[in-house]
């Protein structure tokens, strides 16, 4: 990889943590000991991590107290009881001595060859409010003498130190939208904007990073919004605080691909670069120090494989013995590090520079970006995570890939086009359906499942014509036919809906011979429609998609892709295991294989036609014709070139 970070340049990887020194965590700025910061910075750097994200934290560096008169009318904003200075610094409300202070920090990164995003409005930390005393009690996301002071701290902040050597990004600060709530959309955007375009003003030269979590296409905070005003867009994919995810052991393949899932969710529908900017697992809550290890290795390739641009854990340093909140407050914040309270590492850290040397070590700089063939459409109303979650899961252990949008935007093109879990009456702009069809029309394959929703057009789409609707009342089976190794899976939803065949053929029927999987053809193409939504069942199901007895439901997956998913150059065949294919060029492919295990997988690979194996970067198979036998470790990576 090459030294220049830039966060937002294709197949740019960055392995790094967030940042609170070791002995006072979050109040390390009132009780600056720079000695140490240089010592968890050469600890931190020899280990092999490129990026710490840092936080100068909001109430430290600008410390504006409100003095009020009569009946409470403001007055004037001071420091305490002085006036402010008439300088730059002092007419921002900054503080002189906390910019000296993060100047001296930067420095000591710049020392160990340490990068900074800077996480500039930090009022929101680990369950906690900080904002200045002039501002307490204040929505400080819609109100104006709030937003002056904040426009004020961006621009001093970022005007100081744009030119350090150190920085490589502007994050408009830790979760912005934990620190108050927002009245509509409209109110998210107008914030954003104003802080966005402000760094931008101060710095044109480095990206503003989003630092929000938990936005989505249908929220206040959405990701189409967000990503038209920021370069770099982030996720926080904790499975404790994300819907779907805290249900299955962190070393299997639902939590695993939590963080792939997210950020490529927020990449696709946004049209911009993704960073996993926070992850981790909340010391022992989730798991041992070995599995943590175990999760982070799985983690590291995982959002490397599916074009994200980094992984950043939470957090450096260990916090069991300090008394101040938040972690006097919460067990969950003091046991995050990589490096214990006395320094020594813990095996994730030592998995993350691992990790880092694996990559300096490839003959590449970057990965090209992998190859996909389907679009996932995420319908209106529905559940888009939990849907978008479900149907990653289930085209990785199909064997394909796909990328996400939402219903109102153009659709792209692709072979295969997934809707899946449909629900509500409005599903998808008529106009978009047109132009789906229209694809549909010329020969791509499209896929539907039905949650609560019915799209229009749906007999002449579908060959089905539906009859009634009920409640369902009892679970059931499909029975399937054409599918050797699925002979049934259960007859989920909260609805059924009748159907008599037109002219789709029928695939699958419930006990009482009710179609339920079926296909027709649509001009050149086809529709495969299933009457059951398999995508939200996996993802409010404990182990649905590891457990020995969990419903085969990525088998309907492999079965709509057979036709559509060609010229792949390796094919796998183990439901844990996921094959991406990133193209040199049109002779030479960059093949990575993940077991989403914690179990060794023997599995076989099977070269494409015309496919010989080329140079083989991690793990080694047995080639046998064109059979690649491979033995992959537990939550491990094969890494391998091909050639034709």
């Amino acid at each position: 990889m090459t030294e220049k970070i830039t966060l937002t340049t294709p197949g740019e990887f960055v392995v790094g943590s967030n940042y609170w020194a070791s002995h006072a965590g979050t109040r390390m700025w009132a009780d600056w000991q720079p000695n140490i910061v240089d010592q968890d910075f050469e600890r931190l750097s020899e280990a092999g991590l490129q990026v710490l994200r840092v936080f100068p934290l909001w109430p430290d560096f600008q410390p504006i107290m409100l003095l009020r008169t009569i009946r409470g009318e403001p007055a004037e904003i001071r420091h305490g009881e002085q006036p402010l200075p008439d300088d730059e610094c002092g007419q921002a409300g900054m503080s002189a001595v906390m910019m000296d202070r993060f100047a001296e920090f930067l420095d000591l990164a710049h020392k160990h060859n340490l990068k900074f995003i800077v996480g500039l409005l930090t009022g929101w930390m680990s369950g906690r409010l900080h904002v200045p005393p002039a501002l307490e009690g204040v929505n400080v996301l819609t109100d104006p003498l709030a937003i002056r002071w904040e426009l004020r701290f961006v621009r001093h902040f970022v005007g100081r130190f744009k030119n350090h050597p150190a920085i490589v990004g502007w994050d408009l600060g830790n979760e912005c939208n934990c620190m108050a709530p927002v009245r509509t959309a409209h109110d998210a955007y107008a914030w954003t904007a104003t802080i966005a375009n402000a760094i931008r003003l101060a710095d044109p030269d480095h990206p503003v990073v989003s630092g929000l979590h938990g936005i989505g296409p249908e929220t206040d905070w959405t990701i189409q919004d967000h990503a038209e005003l920021v370069d770099l867009l982030t996720t926080h994919p904790y499975a404790v605080f994300t819907r779907h995810c805290d249900r299955d052991p962190i070393d299997t393949i639902r939590t695993i691909l939590h963080s792939a899932a997210e950020s490529r969710m927020y990449a696709d529908i946004g049209n911009k670069p993704c960073l996993c900017q926070e992850i981790g697992t909340l010391g022992p809550m989730l798991a041992s120090e070995p599995k943590a290890a175990d999760f982070a290795r799985s983690c590291l390739f995982s959002l490397w494989a599916n074009d994200c641009h980094g992984m950043i854990w939470w957090c450096a340093n260990d916090q069991t013995e300090l008394e101040h909140a938040p972690y006097d407050w919460k067990a969950a914040e003091r046991e995050l590090g990589m490096l214990r309270v006395d320094g020594t590492a813990k095996p994730v850290l030592d998995e993350m520079g691992e990790f880092r040397r694996f990559l300096d070590a490839l003959p590449f700089d970057a990965l090209p970006i992998r190859h996909r063939e389907a679009i996932c459409i995420l319908t209106e109303e529905q559940d888009h995570w939990g849907v978008a979650y479900s149907s990653f899961i289930l085209a990785k252990q199909a064997g394909f890939d796909l990328e996400f949008q939402c219903q109102g935007q153009p659709i792209r093109d692709a072979d295969l086009y997934l809707m899946p879990s449909v629900v509500g009456h409005g599903i998808i702009l008529r106009r978009r359906l047109i132009e789906l069809l229209d694809k549909v029309e010329a020969g791509a394959t499209l896929y539907l499942s039905l949650d609560t929703g019915l799209p229009s057009r749906f007999e002449k789409l579908t060959g089905l014509e539906p009859q009634v609707r009920e409640r369902r009342r009892t679970f059931d089976s499909v029975h399937l036919e054409g599918i050797d190794e699925v002979p049934t899976i259960p007859a989920v939803g909260e609805f059924k809906i009748h159907f008599e065949p037109t002219r789709a053929r029928v695939l699958g029927t419930e006990a009482d011979g009710n179609p339920a999987f079926a296909v027709a053809d649509y001009g050149k193409g086809k529709v495969f429609l299933l009457g059951i939504p398999i995508e939200m069942a996996a993802a409010r199901t404990p182990g649905a998609f590891h457990l020995e007895e969990s419903p085969p439901y990525w088998h309907i997956y492999r079965h709509i892709s057979q036709e559509t998913v060609r010229g792949r150059a390796v094919s796998k065949r183990h439901r844990f295991v996921a094959v991406t294919e990133h193209h040199i060029d049109g002779d030479h492919r960059i093949v990575i294989a993940i077991n989403y295990s914690p179990e060794r997988v023997d599995e076989q690979l099977t070269l494409a036609e015309g496919w010989s194996l080329g140079e083989f970067h991690r793990g080694r198979p047995t080639l046998e014709g064109v059979v690649l036998r491979v033995e992959i470790s537990p939550n491990d990576a094969l890494v391998f070139q091909v050639n034709r």
